[in-house]
């Protein structure tokens, strides 16, 4: 098998060599397919993380994989091979995780930063003359643009594979990927070791606490909203919001309102997430709720308010966050004295209510919690 191997080795080179443009058009078809294929099955899903992660290794070990296929086949890969293939794994890689911050980034905040910078590295890894020209030209900036495509492709496979909670995969990602461009910058630095090491030491340090500073921004890659929903009744046979509240008049508040989120995540995953009940952007009550992955249509959970401000009238939001701030996505509704709307919205919200228990308010438990698991 070995020497057969070895003799179609020098074939495929040579085929590259003529047929260069083949790998690029591959990255970006198979990358963009990728996507939908993890839909469809968990376990393929695990499988393309696998190999993202395989190909970063071989890029980070690039020097010495090289001695070695011109030691046992003989080939001496040429160095525009080379760069086509580190073109490819860029390629796969950027469109394989863009879909997914596509779906998970809620765009009116500063998660589209992240998300618009991913769209224009993408953009770049396939535009070969700012690619090959303009980043090779630019040492340092290429080795930004792959610690940070490294660093995106981190957040959305550790917890496809090792179901990492978004807290501890935003930790290990960053970690991972500063560990493996912060040396290859310190080789480019034209000083002594020593002060290399501290340049690389205070390049670290600033960036960790930026990065830890934006968590914010950062959409969670693997977590997003299938449909969410503020209702007056949870229908407990479907477990489903028996309706979808935008305008809420103040006397309904009495009655207690849900706020219905269902979140998708990767099978196997338990996170913790929280209901943020806000009034013109404050801060009024926050309720965890604690989650499950693997449901193709979302992990379906409520909370259940009852206990209003005295003056309540206003924009409401329900924002739904991991432990560390990162927003999954956001729910408005507006608290008025009297409904707004035409008359068959009027005469539609009033049957809706009509049909409610009413439900006297509980000193002792401020907030009900349910939550589904499926």
């Amino acid at each position: 098998m070995f020497s057969c191997l070895k003799a179609w080795v020098p074939r495929l080179v040579a085929l590259t060599e003529r047929f260069p443009w083949v790998i690029p058009l591959f990255g970006f078809s198979s990358g963009l397919a990728s996507f939908f294929l993890v839909e469809r099955k968990e376990q393929l899903a695990q499988f393309i993380a696998v190999f993202m992660l395989v190909s970063w290794a071989w890029l980070t070990l690039e020097k010495v994989l090289r001695r070695s296929v011109a030691q046992w086949f003989g080939v001496q890969l040429p160095a525009p091979l080379l760069g086509y293939f580190t073109q490819l794994v860029h390629q796969e890689s950027l469109f394989f995780i863009i879909p997914f911050f596509f779906i998970s980034t809620a765009w009116n905040t500063g998660q589209s930063v992240f998300t618009s910078l991913l769209f224009i590295a993408a953009l770049v890894s396939i535009i070969d003359p700012i690619y090959f020209r303009w980043l090779s030209l630019r040492r340092w900036f290429y080795l930004c643009f792959h610690g940070i495509t490294l660093f995106a492709v981190l957040l959305t496979a550790l917890p496809i594979i090792f179901q990492l909670p978004t807290a501890k995969t935003y930790v290990w990602s960053l970690a991972i990927a500063l560990a493996i461009t912060l040396p290859s910058v310190a080789v480019e630095l034209p000083w002594r070791w020593w002060q290399r090491l501290v340049i690389i030491g205070v390049v670290a340090l600033i960036t960790l606490a930026i990065a830890l500073k934006v968590r914010p921004w950062m959409p969670p890659a693997t977590l997003w909203l299938t449909q969410a929903a503020v209702s007056s009744q949870i229908d407990s046979n479907t477990r489903a919001p028996l309706n979808q509240l935008k305008i809420v008049e103040q006397q309904q508040l009495q009655r207690g309102l849900y706020a219905y989120t269902s979140i998708r995540a990767p099978r196997g995953l338990n996170e913790r997430i929280y209901h943020e009940w806000r009034l013109n952007g404050q801060l009024v009550d926050k309720v965890p709720l604690d989650i499950s992955g693997g449901r193709a249509a979302g992990y379906r959970a409520w909370s259940h308010k009852m206990n209003f401000p005295q003056q309540p009238l206003g924009r409401w939001q329900v924002r739904v966050v991991t432990e560390t701030d990162q927003l999954i996505g956001i729910v408005r509704f507006r608290v008025v004295e009297q409904r707004v709307g035409d008359t068959g919205q009027r005469r539609a919200a009033s049957s809706a209510s009509s049909s409610l228990p009413a439900l006297a308010p509980d000193a002792a438990m401020k907030e009900k919690l349910k939550a589904i698991t499926e």
